[in-house]
Order: structure tokens, then C-alpha cells, then sequence
């Protein structure tokens, strides 16, 4: 079974490369409009981050095998997830194959992972987070756990490693082990 990875239009889409490279599933990538865009301008050409992942969809392809609840999959991360997406994912809007794909793991009961990356939030984006969280969705806004940096030298931590911290962290809530928590740390 494959982890759908989703890529959005919003800041920190460097950590859907790190999640892709870590899963130790294989990874069915869909990327918005904005998404390509951000992930240019933040990490280099899409195609690179394409040759990653097992199959990549386009996200206007709603023939896609991801736009089927009947096809089953490991789950599905939305990252980075705009806070556009979010609100359609928590208004039941189903326009594109992210929000499809999305819809389709809420209503077959699977693990579905919101990683939103904006900030401050208005009212209208924490209750969209509410809809997706009692429809059965995770929200895991992109914050770092700094924690795992303890004993190093704050001036050496790299953004990479931060992501791929949170990255591991994502990808346990799939019921991937991660190489360290803060059990290892403390």
C-alpha cells in the first residue's frame, strides 16, 4: 500500500522531500498548482522531487487511483497544507484530486494528516481545523520539535535536521518507527 503525499502552496515544502526520502512506504505524490510553485522557489526543480515518489499524479486528475475510496493506501499527508486546503478539506470540497484524496481517507477511516504551515490563524482557519479534526483528520501544524536538539549546539542545528524531526514525527503517527524520540534525548 502506498502513503499518499500531498504538497500544497504554503512555506516548508523542503520537509516533503524529507518525508518522501524516510517513508518506509512508497509514496503517491500529488502536488497543487501553488505547491509546484512554492517547492521551486524553496527547493529546487519539481522533477527531482518527482523521481522520489513510486507514482505521481497530476492534481486536476480526478481519474486518479488516489480519487478512489475503493483503492486502498497507508494513508495520506497533506504537506504542506495551505490553509486554502484545509478549509476545503474541512468544508467537504472535493475540486481537485488533493481534496478528493483527502475526502476519500476521511470517509473510508483512514489516517488522513494535515501539516499546515501559516501563522497566524484566524477563527475561520481553527474552525476549519475542527471540522477536519471531527471528521477524523490529524492536524499537525509544521513546528519543529526543538526538543530534539537538546545537547547541541544551537548555532550547528541545520533547518534540515529540524524538518526531518518533525518529518519522523509525522510519519509515527502512521506507525513508522522513528530513529530517535525524546526518550533518546532526555
Amino acid at each position: 500500500m502506498n502513503l499518499i503525499v500531498a504538497m500544497t502552496g504554503a512555506s516548508g515544502s523542503l520537509a516533503t522531500k524529507l518525508l518522501i526520502e524516510k517513508s518506509q512506504w512508497p509514496v503517491t505524490l500529488v502536488a497543487s498548482k501553488m505547491g509546484r510553485v512554492v517547492y521551486e522557489q524553496e527547493a529546487g526543480p519539481c522533477k527531482e522531487l518527482e523521481a522520489l515518489a513510486d507514482t505521481v499524479w497530476k492534481d486536476g486528475d480526478l481519474t486518479a487511483t488516489i480519487a478512489s475510496g475503493s483503492v486502498p493506501t497507508a494513508g495520506m499527508v497533506i504537506l504542506p497544507c495551505s490553509t486554502n486546503t484545509l478549509a476545503k478539506v474541512g468544508a467537504g470540497i472535493a475540486d481537485s484530486l488533493v481534496t478528493r484524496a483527502a475526502h476519500c481517507q476521511l470517509k473510508e477511516g483512514r489516517k488522513l494528516v494535515l501539516c499546515v504551515r501559516e501563522a497566524p490563524w484566524t477563527l475561520l482557519n481553527a474552525q476549519s481545523a475542527v471540522c477536519v479534526a471531527t471528521a477524523g483528520g490529524t492536524i499537525m501544524p509544521i513546528s519543529p520539535p526543538f526538543y530534539m536538539a537538546k545537547g547541541c549546539d544551537p548555532n550547528e542545528v541545520s533547518i534540515v535536521e529540524m524538518l526531518g524531526y518533525y518529518v519522523d514525527h509525522v510519519l509515527s503517527l502512521f506507525g513508522q518507527t522513528a530513529p530517535q524520540t525524546w526518550a533518546d534525548k532526555r
